[in-house]
């Protein structure tokens, strides 16, 4: 399951605080212990219980342009410092069965009830409510080719809440869960690590009864490219597309 994480005592910092402690750190988000490190960080901010509701304050009196220009995550997401190459926080919204949101629109925004893995790691923090659940599996990502029906080894842990005040680390290509409606509106806090690697790492969704991947959740513009120089690029386009075929590094580029 997700690392747990000692989150600290230290005193409630602001989101400029957060994202300077950041920008001054040379971490890398493939050392586990590296990042980890930075989760008292998340803590800190998460002690602080009115930066959040300022910012949705600012935001709507804005009419929701910042949000709708820089975040690509839907309506789950409040995007507080937008993808740098480096990290990107996020404040997460959940809610509950019975909220009007769910009943009008369905889970599937929400992404309840979908295994899933990441490619990439990330801090969170129960920031408001009772928090989410989840079903926590494990597996290793690095072992499998990632075909789909590919037995994925994966290995029950438990099922447990994010609890208020709780700091986790997700990490990469290990942990799998199911995430589960929490039982009144919740949000958390994420600090996601990114890395010019990310791209080419796979992202899988998984049938949990049969315990396989399902299919992969990964892609890059450039597959989309490659497709395009195939049907439109004429012969050097299929010279390009044989050429990528064969000497790409990665299988799923040679596949598409």
């Amino acid at each position: 399951m997700p690392r747990l994480i000692d989150p600290g005592d230290g005193d409630a910092i602001g989101l400029d605080e957060l994202t300077d402690a950041l920008d001054s750190s040379d971490f890398d988000p493939h050392d586990e212990d590296a990042f980890a490190a930075l989760g008292p960080l998340l803590a800190q901010l998460g002690r602080n219980q009115s930066f959040l509701a300022d910012l949705a304050l600012a935001e709507l009196k804005a009419g929701g342009a910042n949000q709708s220009v820089t975040s690509g995550y839907g309506l789950q997401v409040f995007l507080l410092a937008p993808p740098n190459g480096r990290y990107v926080v996020r404040a997460n919204f959940w809610p509950a069965l019975a909220d009007p949101v769910v009943q009008a629109s369905g889970t599937a925004s929400f992404f309840y009830d979908m295994p899933h893995d990441h490619n990439f790691p990330f801090l969170t923090y129960g920031y408001l409510g009772p928090g989410y659940w989840s079903d926590y599996y494990e597996y290793d990502g690095a072992a499998l080719a990632g075909q789909v029906g590919e037995d994925a080894g994966l290995r029950f842990i438990e099922r447990s809440r994010l609890d208020p005040g709780k700091l986790m680390l997700y990490r990469m290509q290990r942990d799998v869960h199911v995430q589960l409606p929490p039982d009144s509106f919740s949000v958390s806090l994420n600090i996601l690590g990114q890395h010019p690697a990310q791209p080419w790492i796979d992202q899988y969704r998984f049938d949990i009864s049969r315990g396989v991947i399902a299919e992969g959740l990964t892609a890059t513009p450039s597959q989309a490219l490659a497709t395009l120089a195939a049907h439109l690029g004429g012969e050097a386009g299929r010279e390009l597309v044989e050429h990528l075929a064969t000497r790409h590094p990665h299988p799923r580029m040679r596949a598409t």
